[in-house]
């Protein structure tokens, strides 16, 4: 097994001089240099050869002994040095300070094809950024990890990779619904990639503890290395560097917003500096259309990183983003020119977005009350999002009376469709007919079209637990289906037809299926 290592995070950037793995405040440093936890049976249940090619290894060197040992842990390769990056954030609009990799370990960097890839293993022991926590990650979050960062970069979405997902023969104790009923369960762990794992939580930390030296010296390492394109640090090169950051942010929760994705913790310290969607918790796909939707049992009250708020706790970390490189800049109005400017380009982004979506090509000045009319109508019964959108492409506009038959299967109730609600339906699918008779496309066209941004298949809770349910029994052949079926979640792959389907009222309620918790 032979990786080109070619570590720079842990080489150009201050590290912590304290050496000893206990939990500690860390000043003036980036990252402390940590070991990953031996664990006690190993076993590697799935690899991505997507990602064992981008690193430069076989399929071959995945069936290593070497491949196990390093890829769980259990064995540091020579010349490198393992770490844990440090960082603070906001968690649910609160400043929490410190938090930093409590259960990731970063290994090393690989160069490859002219690309770097920070390769970190999650939930593999403790680090000075643990708190009260053991640092250890489960079979259950470890499995929808894996399959959910492979799954989004297929849909199209800005992500973080996963390279492996391996068992580690430990048990560990979680308390699932954090209601007292702690049970032990599989320990996991799973091998992420990116080419860089930095947060917005990386530069708060910095600012927050008024250590302005550190703080220019990761952001000029930033630019440095991942915005290399906008020159040499200045204070222009700052505001270019967020002007960057806060674009790529967008077109990230856009991205989420097309495919129906609610990540579920987007807390500063969960927001990638490169715009990548970054650490799977309780996240979800959108079953019923519904903007007050959050997976999130910690989030269940306030609902503040529901489905619809996306894209504005996206602007309320970057002004936190902005409020932390401030010192660097000293002058708040283009900082706030461009968190403006986000406002305007998220309005037409997302009207660009819902057009592709409903095959619209040219430009109406009446499309924007025309969507706010579809997303009316989309509430007024459950529907899925994900059916809705994939079967409207088989609408004909000279058929607009059909329009109810068409996406029939979306409806979860479709006896409720009646009197007013189906009134409302038939008249937006008049409208859809006039709007459409202004296209150019051909109905094989605009289905087309359609179906190369409305996913047909995408990582449901349930599917997920379904995986997890039969990997706790030592079955591993669902994660190898779905992780097959979501490599081409636009096709229609008929031999999967059965996972184009609503949610079970099985699911419903379920632990796992519907709500979640940020136990891992």
């Amino acid at each position: 097994m032979k990786l080109n290592i070619k570590d720079i995070f842990n080489q150009e950037l201050p590290a912590d001089s304290i050496l000893e793995n206990n939990r500690r405040q860390v000043v003036n440093a980036c990252f402390s240099f940590v070991k990953p936890k031996q664990t006690a049976n190993p076993e590697l249940l799935h690899t991505s050869p997507e990602m064992l090619n981008n690193l430069g290894l076989s399929e071959a060197d995945a069936k290593s002994e070497a491949f196990l040992k390093v890829f769980t842990g259990n064995e540091v390769l020579p010349n490198t040095n393992p770490y844990a990056m440090c960082y603070g954030g906001h968690q649910f609009g609160n400043w929490a300070g410190q938090l930093g990799d409590g259960r990731a370990i970063n290994l090393f960097e690989v160069e490859h094809d002219n690309t770097n890839w920070q390769v970190q293993l999650k939930g593999a022991g403790e680090t000075p950024y643990s708190r009260n926590a053991d640092g250890l990650a489960v079979l259950r979050s470890s499995v929808r990890e894996y399959l959910c960062s492979e799954a989004m970069y297929h849909l199209g979405v800005p992500t973080t990779r996963a390279l492996s997902l391996a068992l580690s023969g430990d048990q560990v104790l979680r308390d699932v619904m954090y209601d007292g009923n702690s049970a032990y369960e599989k320990g996991a762990i799973v091998c992420r990639t990116a080419e860089s794992f930095l947060r917005f939580g990386s530069f708060q930390i910095f600012a927050a503890n008024q250590d302005d030296e550190t703080l220019k010296t990761l952001v000029d390492y930033t630019i440095k290395h991942h915005f290399t394109h906008l020159g040499e640090p200045s204070k222009e090169t700052y505001i270019q560097f967020f002007k960057t950051v806060s674009e790529r942010t967008l077109d990230m929760i856009i991205h989420w917003q097309r495919v129906g994705f609610v990540h579920g913790v987007m807390n500063t310290d969960n927001m990638s500096i490169l715009g990548l969607t970054i650490d799977y918790g309780p996240y979800g796909w959108l079953e019923g259309y519904d903007y007050g939707w959050t997976p999130n049992t910690t989030d269940r009250q306030h609902k503040r990183y529901r489905y619809g708020n996306q894209p504005n706790i996206g602007l309320w970390n970057l002004l936190q983003l902005a409020n932390a490189i401030y010192p660097l800049i000293n002058d708040a109005e283009p900082l706030e020119t461009i968190l403006n400017q986000y406002k305007d380009n998220f309005e037409i982004e997302r009207l660009k977005m819902i057009r592709s979506k409903l095959g619209l090509q040219l430009e109406d000045e009446t499309d924007s009350a025309f969507i706010l009319e579809l997303e009316d109508v989309l509430h007024l019964t459950e529907i899925d999002m994900t059916i809705f959108f994939r079967n409207l492409s088989d609408f004909k506009k000279e058929n607009p009376s059909e329009g109810l038959k068409v996406i029939h299967d979306a409806f979860y109730k479709p006896d409720e469709v009646i009197g007013n609600i189906e009134k409302r339906w038939n008249e937006w699918f008049d409208k859809y007919s006039k709007r459409l008779t202004t296209e150019s496309f051909s109905q094989k066209e605009r289905m087309e079209k359609m179906n190369q941004v409305n996913p047909k298949y995408v990582l449901r809770n349930y599917m997920a637990q379904l995986a997890i349910d039969d990997a706790d029994k030592g079955d591993y052949k669902l994660i190898d289906e779905l992780f097959n079926m979501l490599k081409k979640p636009y096709n229609e792959q008929p031999e999967y037809q059965k996972w184009f389907a609503k949610r079970p009222e099985w699911a419903r309620d379920k632990v796992g299926c519907s709500m979640l918790s940020c136990s891992s």
